[in-house]
């Protein structure tokens, strides 16, 4: 069933106001009738199947028919902070950390960055992601429309990380746990937030990672291969992914606990 996201303003009583490209959409591509169903989500993980009712010469209204809890959130949010890669890789680590679960997408640069930021694109660029992440969410079913925000300095970056309740920070240096169990031993509350920071192709210089480590940042290994910079994020994602909704105990991991309740650690050995 095709999907569609509003805003609250666009839902009153029984009836929804679909507007702008996605009612072309729904008009001219997809070619629907009225009495065809659709999905409307209000970007608040509520969702709602829909009877078209009218076509407009600039909307397209619906009728509700049932409203749900949408059941493809993750019970965490997990903002995604990579650093620039080469090429259009970003574009795909949007697309498929979307599908992984991403809430929020972040951008930033890093002292082995071969891209660099350029501020008179930026506001193209992200457009553009934001594009890419929107459809994705379409696509995949989610009940959010997922943020992607501007590329940002590393140091800019470590302090809207810093706001999450953890933070997993991927290095393939010493000094470092295994995500598998950091995860065992992560303490979040309902609807709790992660921030994920994958690094370039080049990684991270030792000098960035002891600023991680100083702000008690968790550092983490994703294994003993090594995974490119648009491979990681999904790797991580999928892991907790797996702990938080996918293992036998998933229901019994979020649990009511103080904010940064997490083990801070020098570990021997990256892995």
């Amino acid at each position: 069933m095709p999907r569609f996201f509003v805003t609250s303003s666009q839902i009153n009583g029984d009836t929804v106001t679909i507007l702008g490209e996605d009612a072309h959409h729904i008009s001219r591509s997809l070619r629907c009738a009225v009495g065809d169903s659709v999905t409307v989500c209000d970007m608040s993980r509520t969702e709602y199947t829909c009877a078209l009712t009218d076509f407009l010469p600039d909307r397209v209204l619906a009728k509700i028919l049932s409203v749900a809890s949408c059941s493809t959130e993750p019970p965490v949010r997990i903002t995604l902070y990579q650093a620039l890669p080469k090429g259009d890789k970003l574009d795909t680590v949007i697309q498929k950390a979307v599908e992984c679960g991403a809430s929020r997408i972040v951008p930033f640069e890093s002292e082995r960055c071969v891209v660099r930021l350029k501020s008179d694109s930026e506001g193209r660029k992200t457009e553009r992601r934001l594009r890419i992440a929107h459809e994705a969410a379409k696509q995949c079913g989610r009940g959010i429309l997922p943020e992607v925000g501007e590329t940002v300095p590393f140091a800019d970056m470590l302090r809207l990380a810093g706001t999450a309740d953890t933070v997993f920070f991927c290095y393939e240096g010493d000094g470092t746990a295994p995500i598998g169990t950091l995860l065992r031993n992560t303490c979040l509350p309902q609807g709790g937030e992660i921030a994920l920071i994958i690094g370039s192709e080049g990684g991270f210089s030792v000098r960035e990672a002891e600023l991680a480590r100083s702000m008690g940042f968790l550092m983490t290994g994703l294994g003993p291969r090594i995974l490119r910079t648009e491979t990681a994020p999904l790797f991580a994602l999928a892991c907790i992914s797996c702990h938080f909704e996918l293992s036998e105990t998933a229901n019994n991991t979020i649990k009511n606990c103080e904010k940064k309740q997490f083990p801070i650690a020098i570990y021997p050995k990256s892995v």
